[in-house]
């Protein structure tokens, strides 16, 4: 499967490559290139460190967003890329972020942390693309997936019950039982969830 990548993604993963890093454009923007529909934003992941891909691009403007995570944003022909490096998350003791990360040399580590199949896709012209999730499957079938235990995936990040109904009703997908089953159990946890993060999801519908 061939993605149609812009010039500034494409530049950004010849960068890295030249440098001997993976990298890979990840999740919604894979997602909604796959389903024919254009990507808001384009989001990249590398075994590159934060300090490494600010020592790659020091000729660019560089934002440090979220460099405890392992997240910069750079700037490019007046586009934000943010840039993510491989990692494995521990407890998520506030329900919304992990209380510390790894990084990973993996692709593979850093796909299985993310909420749902179909967000969890890889994509560079090198590769090509990368599902292990079976996020092509579950397009293909309209279904919204957790990456394995939905327990475990809704304990960590309650909101992600409420980005499964958004994801539902966006893309006209039905959520998966075992999903579905978990959302009805765990539905207590998005309690836990800030009212500005509520408020900024359903802003998202």
């Amino acid at each position: 499967m061939k993605i149609e990548l812009p010039d500034e993604v494409r530049y950004i993963l010849d960068k890295l490559k030249d440098r001997g890093y993976k990298g890979y454009a990840v999740g919604g923007c894979v997602r909604d290139s796959i389903m024919g529909r254009h990507p808001y934003d384009w989001d990249l992941t590398t075994d590159a460190t934060p300090y490494e891909v600010m020592e790659i691009f020091h000729g660019c403007t560089i934002i440090p967003s979220g460099i405890k995570h392992g997240t910069v944003t750079i700037m490019l022909n007046k586009k934000h890329f943010e840039i993510t490096t491989f990692r494995v998350e521990g407890k998520y003791s506030d329900y919304r972020r992990p209380d510390c990360v790894r990084y990973s040399q993996s692709i593979e580590e850093d796909l299985s942390r993310r909420d749902f199949t179909i967000n969890a896709m890889a994509y560079n012209e090198y590769d090509g693309l990368i599902d292990i999730f079976g996020g092509i499957f579950d397009i293909e079938n309209k279904l919204i997936r957790c990456v394995g235990d939905p327990l475990l995936r809704f304990g960590e990040d309650g909101l992600r019950m409420m980005r499964a109904v958004r994801f539902s009703s966006q893309l006209d997908f039905k959520i998966e039982k075992h999903t579905l089953n978990a959302i009805s159990s765990e539905c207590h946890l998005i309690s836990h969830v800030s009212p500005e993060r509520i408020k900024d999801e359903l802003n998202r519908t």
